[in-house]
């Protein structure tokens, strides 16, 4: 309990003093009108108090990813905390605030347009395919888990039940999609936002209680998978990319100019931004250290399940056990509405990422359809795949995962070449070597997972040192080019 301790003061501390510096660096203009005010168009560029914009940027990156993913990692050993609190501080929240702020510096423009703008047209369209693929898998992924979760807490576990509640989830996404974002965004997240912080603080003083024997960082960094049954994957890369939404995640990026488009002042960037990364962050690290007493200190017998429980079943245990009838309906209430409205805000992303690029407004319901029609349909699709094949879903999740954090790899270099560009001293390796590092981890696990090339992960190591160095010798080549010719002539 000690490191879990240190390690949530460290995530404190990261935003009180680091958060001031990545501040500083961007320089935000309290003069500068934001989109918000420039474009309001009362359906996505409409101004809503700070306390609200930030309920909501909180909730949409949250998903299931800080929960889930943390359970998951866990089973890692103590390594998952020096991950969480170092990817988050250092890579996560940078990553977000930066890529919210030129959102709000450019206009409020969605992902592809902030690469584009950075790393040139080509990869624009690329990341903009891309982009949208991610997008309709969240909205697919989040449809599952949660009505999974509802079947089951509406005490009814069967297939009917399930299809039933996925259809009730994806209905609502249509209507959220289509809707001003003041409509059903701004009035029910905070609420639901709010559920899922209560869950934390809850956990966080169960915890406080029971203060179990977990494993400490003293006790070594090995990888304790092997222990809970978890074979096959090394620390490196798959704690990183197992663990992704609550240390860094390029879906993030997408979800940032949504609030970007709400926001009456530059300087709310730090609070809204970096902050929500940060709490997201401290969501998962109560949720590694919940999970790394379900694994390794007994809890999953005091809460009646095993070692082999699964995330889903992982949360439902400890809440009904840990929290009581109001307190775990409370709970599991949040954890059902974090990847709800994480998947309705990945299709509204999807459908202004479409706009932006064919410069088509949105002000008009029937301009809305025309680009949600084909979303909806693909989703649909999606779903249907994961309902019908038994093995589906896994599959469909693990290319998530990777395809997430490779968007956070293009969007950490996009604002490390707007660093350079920007002549900001040397500022710019404050995203120089989390790219890096993503770079690495995505290069490396698309090598060697079996959804890749599946080539032997005693080669991780070699793979991952070289990709980094690579990516570090053609990034000062570059550098130096346009130091020297900055106009590309």
């Amino acid at each position: 309990m000690i490191t879990f301790l240190l390690s949530l003061l460290a995530l404190i501390a990261g935003y009180l003093f680091y958060s001031k510096l990545v501040e500083k660096v961007f320089d935000p203009d309290v003069a500068r009108k934001t989109p918000a005010v420039s474009k309001a168009d009362g359906v996505d560029f409409i101004v809503m108090p700070s306390w609200k914009v930030f309920m909501i940027q909180f909730l949409n990156i949250a998903g299931t990813g800080p929960i889930f993913g943390a359970i998951m990692g866990a089973k890692f050993g103590p390594s998952a905390y020096l991950w969480i609190v170092l990817g988050c501080i250092f890579a996560g929240a940078v990553h977000d605030y930066m890529t919210g702020m030129l959102s709000l510096r450019h206009g409020g423009v969605a992902l592809p347009e902030i690469i584009g703008e950075y790393l040139g047209n080509r990869t624009k369209k690329v990341m903009l395919a891309f982009s949208v693929l991610l997008l309709i898998l969240v909205g697919a992924v989040f449809v599952y888990s949660p009505a999974e979760i509802l079947k089951n807490m509406a005490g009814n576990g069967s297939n009917t039940a399930f299809l039933i509640w996925a259809g009730v989830i994806f209905i609502y996404y249509i209507i959220a999609t289509m809707l001003p974002i003041s409509d059903i965004i701004g009035r029910i997240y905070p609420f639901f936002a709010a559920a899922l912080i209560f869950m934390a603080i809850a956990l966080l003083g169960g915890l406080i209680v029971k203060w179990p024997s977990i494993p400490e960082l003293w006790d070594g960094l090995q990888n304790r998978g092997p222990s809970v049954g978890v074979t096959g994957q090394p620390i490196f890369p798959c704690l990183f990319i197992t663990i992704a939404c609550g240390a860094i995640s390029g879906f993030h990026a997408t979800q940032s100019p949504l609030m970007a488009r709400c926001m009456e002042n530059e300087k709310l960037g730090r609070p809204i931004f970096y902050g929500a990364m940060i709490t997201e962050g401290i969501v998962a690290l109560i949720w590694a250290a919940v999970s790394s007493y379900f694994f390794f200190d007994g809890g999953a017998a005091e809460v009646g399940s095993d070692i082999s429980a699964s995330a889903p079943t992982v949360v439902t245990m400890v809440s009904r056990n840990w929290l009581g009838v109001v307190g775990s309906i409370l709970a599991l209430l949040g954890v059902v509405a974090a990847p709800i409205t994480s998947g309705d805000t990945a299709l509204r992303s999807a459908r202004l990422i479409i706009a932006d690029f064919l410069k088509f407004p949105q002000q008009s319901k029937k301009n809305r359809l025309m680009i949600s029609v084909p979303l909806f349909v693909v989703t649909a699709l999606i779903l249907w795949y994961n309902i019908a094949d038994a093995n589906g879903f896994n599959t469909i999740w693990r290319y998530f995962g990777w395809a997430n954090q490779t968007l956070s790899v293009f969007s950490l270099w996009a604002v490390t070449v707007f660093l350079v560009k920007a002549k900001k001293n040397n500022s710019f390796v404050m995203t120089l070597i989390p790219a890096c590092l993503m770079t690495s981890v995505c290069t490396t696990y698309i090598c060697t997972a079996k959804i890749g090339l599946n080539i032997p992960m005693s080669f991780n190591s070699a793979i991952g040192i070289s990709v980094a160095v690579l990516s570090l010798v053609l990034f000062f080549l570059w550098k130096g080019k346009y130091e020297r010719n900055p106009e590309g002539k």
